[in-house]
């Protein structure tokens, strides 16, 4: 089995870091590259963040195959569980839909899902116009991979408030958050 983080109690830190300063900061590109040696269909990012997220615990869906399936049940400990029941998602491949992911509920709307997706590329110096809680005035984000209906499938999401899936978007050792709060509108 490949390793996890080298160290886990900084790996930890710095994958906990990078998450929180992305929620907070919506949009933002945080570093993460507390892992190394990952089996092949995990990214850096994606990889800290399930392992920071996801305990014995936390029932988890990813549709990570082989290798990789085995290193996120061995360092997490997680159930895997199907796509409506996950708490947490690691998509490597295709987003599924927002839809069709665990919304909590008006009473509790903390056990919704989070998803954190694999995607080509993230920019910040062009694309969405992202605007809501822990953006002063407007942040851009450039995210390549997401399906070309993404737009709708967010604002039909945000529209649900307060339940709702968050998103974590990983690209290599970068990942950028876009909390259900956040307003995303399209162009210049």
């Amino acid at each position: 089995m490949r390793p996890g983080f080298a160290d886990p109690v900084f790996g930890a830190q710095e994958g906990f870091s990078a998450l929180m300063n992305a929620m907070a900061r919506p949009g933002r590109i945080q570093q993460c590259a507390a892992l190394r040696d990952l089996p092949p269909g995990l990214q850096p990012a994606a990889a800290a963040a399930i392992l920071t997220l996801a305990d014995a615990e936390t029932p988890v869906w990813t549709d990570a195959e082989g290798e990789a399936r085995e290193w996120i049940a061995f360092h997490t400990g997680a159930p895997f569980v199907d796509l409506a029941q996950a708490q947490f998602l690691l998509a490597t491949r295709a987003m599924p839909a927002l839809a069709a992911l665990h919304q909590g509920s008006d009473e509790t709307p903390q056990d919704s899902a989070t998803l954190i997706l694999q995607i080509g590329s993230l920019d910040d110096a062009a694309g969405w116009r992202l605007t809501g809680p822990g953006i002063e005035h407007e942040h851009r984000l450039l995210a390549a991979g997401l399906p070309d209906d993404f737009p709708r499938q967010w604002a039909a999401n945000r529209a649900q408030f307060p339940r709702g899936v968050d998103l974590v978007l990983c690209a290599g050792t970068r990942l950028a958050a876009l909390p259900r709060t956040t307003r995303l509108m399209e162009g210049n």
